[in-house]
């Protein structure tokens, strides 16, 4: 009887523990449906998706294709070095997807923003996005963000906002998609990490 009794209370204790983790897991850091309706807004509003949801030719022009939404510039559109190679009445070109840009900076491309782990922003904390869009530095210590990424005007947004915006980010469709690393411009090679 006292080895049942012992079974019990293991099994008990073991069962608390999985619900515990569960609940932890499934909901107690969930952002709440208002605060990811926010993000939605915000991210729309301010045209996040302009340059981060590759573009298509559709029946009347150009138009974002929404199944890649906000997934970066697509992994298969390899792009050659910038044709802009010093200042002048031109600054710049884009890609036909509009998600590949080059100009004196040499060649950006937007990232995919998507909850992917391995491509996206999937390991990315709050806190790691809100100090990129604030630095203007991935996550806050690494390379520069490139142009035509908006930073200095972003960064002005309260933490509410960016901590909406990454709630949001994290609930849209996963999408896997490499994006390349940037081309520096001709003569500046290794500047790109």
């Amino acid at each position: 009887m006292r080895h049942v009794g012992r079974l019990a209370v293991a099994l008990s204790v073991s069962f608390v523990i999985l619900a515990v983790g569960f609940s932890l897991s499934n909901g107690q850091d969930k952002p709440s449906k208002k605060l990811v309706n926010r993000g939605e807004y915000l991210v729309k509003s301010v045209g996040c998706g302009d340059c981060h949801t590759p573009w298509k030719m559709g029946p009347k022009g150009p138009e974002q294709d929404m199944s890649r939404l906000l997934s970066g510039h697509p992994q298969d559109m390899v792009m050659p070095a910038s044709p802009i190679s010093a200042p002048g009445p031109w600054m710049g070109s884009f890609a036909s997807s509009f998600t590949a840009w080059s100009g004196p900076w040499g060649v950006s491309f937007t990232r995919n923003l998507t909850p992917d782990k391995e491509t996206g922003l999937g390991d990315w904390t709050e806190q790691n996005f809100i100090a990129t869009i604030r630095t203007g530095k991935r996550m806050g210590k690494g390379r520069d963000l490139l142009p035509p990424m908006p930073w200095p005007a972003f960064k002005n947004m309260t933490d509410e906002d960016l901590k909406a915006i990454f709630a949001y980010l994290r609930s849209i469709p996963t999408i896997k998609n490499n994006v390349p690393e940037p081309i520096p411009p001709a003569g500046q090679a290794g500047n790109a990490k």
